[in-house]
């Protein structure tokens, strides 16, 4: 986060949109106690920044009419991995991809299909730019929760121990 300063307002927005992405400013600017201007500001400076880099809905697939959702758990070589992220995710079904630091297995590809021969499909297509497919697994439910360490923060002197002689002085007041 180069250049940037996240503080109170903006962890406190980017957990109400943790909670639910499709509040309105409004709605978030009531819930942080600032304007609804502050909100917008914010958020525009987050998105510029990279901080917020979308707005996705979860989607059930099995409801959706896609019930195969499986993680291919691949190997590649680490130096292609930025090469081949826009290709993986242009194969269709893939929905993810996460690359993984350090070890052997350091890609996960995550897809939906209506039928096995649609992931067979996707697994061939996967094998065709290169990459090793060390394990398939199907995912049953996937769950999801905002990190609520954005909201709220204590102030950082709060969490100094007062009993530990560290030399400074606080006015007792």
């Amino acid at each position: 986060m180069d250049g940037i300063q996240i503080d109170d307002v903006d962890r406190s927005i980017l957990h109400q949109l943790q909670l639910n992405a499709r509040q309105t400013d409004t709605e978030i600017a009531e819930k942080v106690d600032v304007t609804s201007t502050t909100v917008r500001n914010r958020l525009d400076k987050l998105e510029d920044k990279g901080v917020i880099r979308g707005y996705y809905p979860e989607i059930n697939y099995e409801e959706a009419g896609y019930p195969l959702h499986v993680m291919f758990v691949c190997t590649v070589n680490p130096n292609k991995l930025d090469s081949l992220a826009e290709q993986i995710l242009d194969i269709r079904g893939v929905v993810t991809t996460r690359d993984l630091l350090g070890g052997e297995r350091n890609v996960h590809v995550e897809v939906v299909a209506d039928t096995v021969g649609e992931i067979e499909e996707i697994r061939n297509e996967l094998a065709d730019l290169g990459l090793t497919i060390n394990s398939s697994e199907i995912i049953s439910e996937t769950r999801v929760q905002s990190w609520d360490h954005f909201y709220p923060r204590p102030d950082p002197d709060a969490r100094q121990d007062d009993d530990i002689d560290d030399g400074s002085v606080t006015d007792q007041g």
